[in-house]
């Protein structure tokens, strides 16, 4: 079971931005790859953000052993992490065509050249080639008008007529319109309650290196938390049998359980040419959280607050001068907290647009992604309003697990803010301002939230319960699971994962 850091921080104000000092850091959610200090680590690192990673595997394989554990660990992440990034930037030019030609049968090499050159293909040089990113043509497809335009006309040539039916953002729409109305009809702030029942399987492939006949294999699977507006958390079955659940991080309305909600598995392999399950099932209750804001009614009072919340956690939240400038330019002279969120709010829905994200562990920094590139994943977009509003003065937070709508759940990262006198709000800086004539369903995602989650994360980058020792797969979120075979991690490409939701009105 974590501890929460005790912090012993002073606040002040300078510039309109927060400062603290502490003792005691929590962790940084980051391979020691990006954080490390150790001379050998830094001269790879400047190699591998210069595209030059044998130059980098080079240096890492021919220094001598360092002075302390630490650097000696921080080398071997950094070996992992090139792998990493030669994982992500697998795709070939070809191998793109390939892909392309399903959605554009009439596709060229010169036409993804030529895209490339527009900056609407997503790739990295490394060691002088050219790799594309492994899940193009994801991003292609939104940020190249030509492609998305050939794919849409080839799409509906062949589309055979269909029966009008609600569009998944209609369907969003009406749910958040019910919500509205079950709150103003009711006056509670918790309604329209969702019973999800969840099945989840994670499947180690068969033959891993290093498998043999009673190898130990450790799991960690994803499980809910109780919270304010999820209840009723059930478990129904695991397999194997027998297990270790993590504690609820909320105790006693306060936060000092693990952060990550885990369930434990450890199981012997027999034989290890045949794959190795773990699955576990249960229930939870979501509601959806309306609570009636006005700025009218906002305090700028952070006395509850642990200051951690109003300071920078590097690599990921760091107030670097870019962020400190940003915030500058859109909060403005505006001093009441509600209103300073929504134009931060804004400013992410409006300028940073939506990708398809490389993992996380080969990101060196979620604040400085997301500010250079003007583009972001839901975790990247949450990273950066949590950045932009402790910057400002709002103490913000990570929040994350699933979402859960009907046939379109997936893995989901988003934020909450600390404003009185309604305490801690949620808000989907990457769902952002939706598209709609009516005010409060354009505004929901600022200090609410829908019905269809499940929150597995009340924070980023801490340890698992039991801690992992190795390199976790993502060091920063937990979504998917870990594990880890004879104390050494298995990667996202050596096991598989399915998730399924089955979900019910409460009452219906």
């Amino acid at each position: 079971m974590t501890k929460a850091v005790a912090l012993m921080a002073t606040i002040a104000l300078s510039g309109g931005f927060v400062v603290l000092g502490a003792e005691e850091n929590p962790p940084t959610g980051a391979s020691r790859a990006w954080t490390s200090t150790d001379p050998v680590v830094t001269k790879a690192r400047e190699l591998v953000e210069a595209g030059s990673l044998k130059q980098a595997e080079a240096v890492l394989a021919e220094a001598a052993t360092a002075d302390d554990a630490e650097g000696n660990l921080a080398r071997e992440e950094m070996v992992e992490t090139i792998r990493r990034i030669r994982r992500e930037y697998a795709l070939t030019l070809d191998g793109l065509v390939a892909k392309l030609a399903r959605s554009i049968p009439d596709v060229t090499a010169a036409d993804v050249e030529r895209w490339r050159a527009d900056g609407g293909v997503q790739y990295r040089q490394l060691d002088g080639e050219i790799c594309y990113f492994i899940r193009e043509p994801s991003n292609i497809f939104r940020f190249c008008p030509e492609a998305k335009r050939r794919r849409d006309e080839h799409a509906a040539k062949d589309a055979p007529d269909k029966p009008a039916s609600l569009t998944p953002e209609q369907k969003l729409h009406e749910h958040l319109k019910q919500v509205i109305a079950a709150a103003k009809e009711t006056g509670k702030v918790e309604v329209v309650p969702i019973r999800h029942r969840v099945t989840y399987k994670l499947t180690v492939k068969p033959n891993r290196p290093g498998a043999k006949a009673g190898s130990l294999l450790r799991c960690w699977l994803p499980y809910p938390q109780e919270y304010r507006q999820q209840k009723t958390v059930r478990l129904i079955g695991t397999s194997p049998p027998n297990y270790t659940m993590a504690p609820n991080a909320m105790q006693d309305g306060r936060l000092t359980g693990p952060r990550h909600r885990t369930l434990y598995f450890e199981q012997r392999i027999a034989d290890p040419a045949v794959p190795s399950a773990f699955e576990a099932q249960f229930e939870y209750v979501s509601y959806a959280y309306y609570p009636k804001l006005d700025d009218a009614d906002a305090k700028a009072d952070v006395s509850k607050v642990d200051p951690a919340y109003l300071a920078e956690r590097p690599p990921h939240i760091a107030f670097s001068p870019e962020l400190r400038a940003t915030v500058t330019r859109v909060v403005a002279d505006e001093r009441n907290p509600l209103a300073k969120a929504r134009r931060i709010f804004h400013f992410i829905s409006d300028e940073i647009r939506y990708c398809a994200e490389q993992e996380y562990p080969i990101v060196p920094s979620f604040t400085h992604e997301a500010l250079a590139t003007k583009r972001g994943d839901c975790g990247i977009q949450a990273a950066l309003f949590i950045a932009m509003c402790r910057a400002a003065g709002i103490p913000a937070r990570w929040q994350s697990g699933w979402e859960s709508k009907p046939d379109e759940w997936n893995m989901h990262d988003w934020a909450e803010m600390y404003i009185e006198p309604w305490g801690w709000l949620p808000v989907d800086p990457s769902y952002g301002v939706q598209k709609s004539d009516d005010p409060e369903v354009r505004e929901f995602y600022l200090g609410h939230q829908d019905a269809y989650r499940m929150i597995v994360n009340l924070d980023y980058g801490w340890p698992l319960t039991p801690p992992k020792p190795s390199l976790r797969s993502e060091p920063a979120d937990f979504q998917r699971g870990e594990v880890e075979l004879d104390g050494r991690n298995l990667y996202f490409d050596d096991w598989t994962y399915d998730m399924t939701f089955e979900c019910q009105p409460v009452g219906g």
